[in-house]
């Protein structure tokens, strides 16, 4: 009797042993149908031993009570006396509630599970096809199968066969599945199997020998006709043996489904025809195919049908599928599908996809089928359609180190455990870590983790998982380094053949230079080597990942080589998580942010410092500045100090754009062009006005000391005044000065040309940094009139002369630098002929209508495409600006938002006053975005300005990059750009000339 408030021995015992519901496993034990053996400590200690003791005991209970009362007898002694039974039968019930509910509905099939004889042991695909073969319609066969996979699961739960050895028994079984339906569908049709030649062509995880317990099972059939038939005729018949096949697998009747039967690899996909020749597969294959359709075919297998039919298809497919790394774009290609296939996953499932996920199996799995496609075309050795072959191949060929294949395997083995044991769970296809607790438990201590099964598996998940994303980029790029470096004595290495293959496979270039490169940053004993050898894998990557490969790697060993001595270089790449993806897209986006960076190489500090790509403001960058030319010795020093000052934040301004253009994976591509369109402008707006200032300063002390004998100022417009500056833009400026009391003014007209000639002459001094050009063209009577006038002067000029192009041009007109007051006079001056009174009349707006038609027929370069021309095309930046330019000339006399010197600022206030309507904003918007973000990308891909598309394709390829275009996406893009300035074009045409 029981103690009251005290737990029975029984409770105790059951809850040691593992059940969760010890109340619930008692009255399990206490049922009639166990009465025989409820005594036998044996029977309890091997419940105890499976995934789940409460599921064992409830799937225990009901098979035995299925059985008829002259057949229960031997069940119960069997599983006393039998160990291996024991073990068998109990742990299928503890891991699959499916498979209970197959026995409990088929109670005889148990005996499946007696057999303990070598052929059973390890059962081949003959075994399966003897245990299929009585099935004579869709539901004995399904009766067939889970008969088969209940011994299968048998082996699997108890350690008789590791995952690489059930995933193929499970293959095994899917071929003996697919002959037996295909039998069942002749059967059913014999005058269509008469007409035809039928060939079943597995695929993926089928294919390769590695199957899940529930996975679609892709197929390709190739269909001929037989014994002279029409083939058109045979086409159609084999198409209903195919369909009728596949239906025979996937419909669900009274014993449930088998598995989809997936066609969808086949040429032209759910869009093509289900059975094609071997010609036409042929000739798709040659024409239309695509990378991705080659990675699949690596996994081909010719399973059932006509077997010289399905030899046929491997042996002529099998050449174009080694040869498929030699297409352009094809590591791109293949990435860009697994990138697609993570981005696709909900985002809520993320964390708990096993197959799909970051450090997935899906990522091993990629990883080995691009190194055999890249190397297989030379290596036979390679040429495996299972992954743990292939790995194990790839480590004895030196493609792969065999320590990093050791540990990629084991992560491979351990993750395929863990899905084959959710899915046997209740035989459904899915591949999420289940959420709920008791699932958790029950798969831990499927996979041996007894302890505190949660936990652990959790913890041995998360660092196998870690283990795949560490290495399965790691696994392409680091033999390369081997290839160059001394390895321990009996470590294979990749040949100088094979490292160039995989280089150019990569896209490089040049492999014979980059594998110089890398001899000369990995090669030595030295600390400096040994660090560089745990970058370079990752660095490599991410160089393949742009426009110009060969540019990264040799542009980060000219930086290495400079810095290298340095204690904080590699360490600052080594432990500071973004900088050494900061370092590899900079160095490889073009020549302008590589060539900034080598004039002063320590810049690359910038890289790591969370903050140091943020722009620093206009009064920060004026107070350095003006400091430094204050300490420097003369002139000349003073503004190389200002220009150093430039040049390194025009590093970081780069380095921020391409960042923000390319993205990371710590900083997400930035989602509005626009912002990073103003960030450039605002930055290199806000340089040029404290170089100028700085200059102006030298300048002034180097002849005057503090004083200059007149006031003096910089009016910027153009895009200088408006904020708009480009990297290859000049400084559009004007100059005016006043005479300080009792100075003569000729000798102040001569101190301020003077002093204008000295900033010129000292901003444009040979140096390792950048020149600044500046240009005062566009003053009153222009090239024609004097360099700098008077305030005075400007008002009379103004009063009697001024034409509409300029009150047009001072629209952007904005004080930079020098004399604050006489700088906000100048505007108060010009304040009324750019805003008018009333706007402008019909006379200036013909007049403006006829300059922008001249600009248009006579600026525009000979041989220019007007339609790539991004200032002066079709709906380029001329075309929105001189629209938006006249609204303002129109209208900002009454609305003071257009009383700005920013196109976009000018734009919206526009759209804001009813002026413009909102779509026809976003339109004119977007096309000056693009416009200067595609001469933004050209003078940084070039290091030269330009306002037309590249013509050399690398470059293109760049420009393509930053606008967010991946590999083989240039067309699209130029497509894009035409689309968008078309649109834009359209309303200029209506807006500015009222069309």
């Amino acid at each position: 009797m029981t103690v009251p408030g005290r737990r029975s021995s029984t409770f105790i015992r059951l809850l040691r042993s593992g059940f969760t519901d010890p109340s619930a496993a008692a009255r399990l034990l206490d049922s009639e149908a166990l009465a025989p053996v409820r005594a036998d400590p044996v029977l309890l200690d091997a419940l105890g031993a499976t995934a789940d003791p409460d599921l064992a005991l409830f799937g225990l209970v009901r098979l035995t009570e299925a059985q008829s009362e002259e057949e229960r007898p031997a069940l119960l002694s069997t599983l006393v006396s039998a160990k291996p039974l024991r073990d068998r039968l109990l742990g299928v019930l503890g891991a699959s509630e499916a498979l209970a509910d197959h026995l409990a509905r088929h109670p005889r099939d148990w005996q499946a599970l007696v057999t303990y004889e070598a052929a059973d042991l390890h059962p081949g695909l003959a075994e399966f096809e003897e245990g299929l073969a009585d099935a004579a319609d869709p539901v004995a066969l399904r009766v067939a199968y889970r008969r088969c996979l209940l011994s299968i699961a048998a082996r699997d739960v108890c350690g008789t066969t590791d995952v690489a050895q059930t995933a193929a028994e499970l293959a095994d079984l899917a071929t003996a599945t697919l002959r037996a339906a295909l039998r069942i569908a002749s059967a059913a049709a014999p005058e269509d199997a008469a007409l035809c030649r039928l060939a079943v062509i597995a695929m993926g995880k089928c294919g390769g020998n590695e199957l899940n317990y529930v996975s679609d099972v892709d197929v390709i059939f190739v269909g001929d006709a037989r014994n002279g038939a029409d083939e058109a005729k045979a086409l159609q018949a084999a198409t209903r043996l195919a369909s009728h096949l596949m239906r025979i697998c996937s419909d669900t009747t009274v014993e449930g489904t088998i598995w989809p039967v997936d066609a969808n690899l086949r040429p032209e996909g759910r869009n093509g025809p289900l059975v094609r020749t071997l010609a036409s597969h042929l000739a798709y294959y040659q024409r239309w195919a695509k990378t991705w359709e080659f990675q699949a075919l690596l996994k081909a297998r010719a399973v059932a049908g006509d077997t010289e039919l399905g030899a046929a298809y491997i042996d002529a497919i099998t050449p174009m599928v080694w040869q498929a790394a030699e297409r352009e774009n094809f590591v791109a290609d293949v990435q860009k599908m697994r990138r697609r296939v993570v981005d696709n996953i909900p985002a809520s499932q993320v964390d708990r996809e096993l197959k799909l996920g970051p450090g997935g199996l899906r990522d091993v799995e990629f990883a080995v089928q691009l190194l055999q496609l890249v190397h297989g075309r030379s290596d036979a050795t390679l040429r495996s359609g299972t992954t743990l072959d292939a790995l194990h191949a790839l480590a004895a060929g030196g493609y792969v180190g065999r320590a990093d294949a050791a540990q990629l395997g084991d992560a491979y083995r351990f993750l395929r455990a863990m899905e084959h044991r959710i899915q046997l769970y209740r035989l459904r296809r899915t591949h999420l870590v289940p959420e709920d607790e008791a699932d958790l438990r029950r798969l831990g201590r499927s996979m041996s983790l007894r302890t505190e099964p949660v936990a652990e598996l959790n913890k041995a998940w998360r660092r196998h998982a870690s283990v795949v994303r560490r290495l399965h980029e790691k696994l392409f790029y680091r033999p390369l380094l081997d290839a160059v470096a001394q390895l321990a004595p009996g470590e294979t290495r990749l040949s100088p053949r094979a490292a160039g293959q995989r280089l150019e496979a990569l896209g490089y270039a040049d492999p014979v230079a980059a594998l110089r490169h890398l001899e000369a940053l990995a090669s030595g004993v030295t600390r400096k080597a040994a660090i560089q050898r745990t970058l370079l894998p990752v660095m490599l990557g991410w160089f393949a990942d742009s426009a110009d490969p060969d540019a990264g790697l040799l542009n980060f060993r000219k930086v290495s080589d400079a810095l290298g001595k340095t204690p904080w270089y590699l360490r600052l790449l080594r432990d500071e998580g973004a900088a050494a993806e900061n370092l590899a897209r900079v160095l490889s986006a073009g020549r302008l942010a590589p060539d900034l960076l080598m004039r002063a190489p320590e810049a690359v500090a910038l890289l790591g410092d969370p903050e140091g790509l943020q722009p620093r403001t206009h009064e920060a960058l004026l107070q350095e500045v003006l400091a430094a030319v204050g300490r420097a010795e003369n002139a000349e020093a003073a503004v190389a100090a200002a220009r150093g000052v430039r040049r390194r934040e025009l590093f970081r301004t780069t380095a921020a754009d391409i960042i923000g253009s390319y993205g990371t994976e710590d900083q997400p591509v930035e989602e509005d062009p626009g912002a990073l369109v103003d960030r450039v402008g605002d930055a290199v707006s806000d340089l040029t006005a404290v170089t100028v200032a700085g200059a102006l300063r030298a300048a002034v002390a180097d002849t005057w000391g503090d004083t200059l004998p007149t006031r003096f100022a910089v009016i910027g417009v153009g895009r200088f005044g408006g904020h708009e500056l480009g990297y290859g833009s000049d400084a559009d400026v004007l100059f005016v000065h006043e005479p300080r009391e009792g100075v003569d003014e000729q000798e102040a007209a001569k101190a301020a040309q003077r002093v204008i000639s000295e900033m010129r002459r000292l901003l444009q001094l040979p140096t390792a940094d950048p020149p600044l050009l500046i240009d005062a063209d566009l003053r009153p009577e222009g090239r024609s009139g004097p360099l700098v006038r008077t305030l005075s002067s400007y008002a009379a000029y103004y009063r009697r002369w001024s034409l509409v192009w300029e009150s047009q041009a001072l629209l952007r007109a904005e004080p930079v630098a020098g004399d604050e007051d006489l700088g906000r006079r100048f505007i108060e001056l010009v304040d009324p002929l750019r805003y008018p009174m009333e706007g402008l009349g019909e006379d200036a707006v013909r007049e403006i209508r006829r300059l922008k038609a001249r600009m248009e027929s006579e600026r525009l370069p000979r041989g220019a495409d007007p339609t790539l021309h991004t200032k002066l095309g079709r709906g380029g930046l001329s075309d929105v600006e001189w629209t938006v330019q006249l609204i303002q000339l129109r209208h900002a006399w009454a609305e003071p938002g257009l009383r700005t010197t920013r196109t976009r600022q000018a734009l919206a206030a526009a759209q804001a006053a009813g002026l413009i309507p909102t779509e026809e904003a976003q339109i004119l918007d977007e096309a000056w975005v693009l416009a200067t973000r595609v001469r933004n990308a050209v003078m940084l891909v070039r290091g030269r300005a330009g306002d037309t598309f590249p013509s050399e394709a690398r470059e293109l390829a760049a420009v393509g990059r930053y606008l967010g275009y991946g590999e083989g996406r240039v067309g699209e893009m130029l497509d894009d750009y035409r689309r968008v300035t078309r649109r834009a074009r359209a309303v200029v045409d209506e807006l500015f000339y009222g069309a």
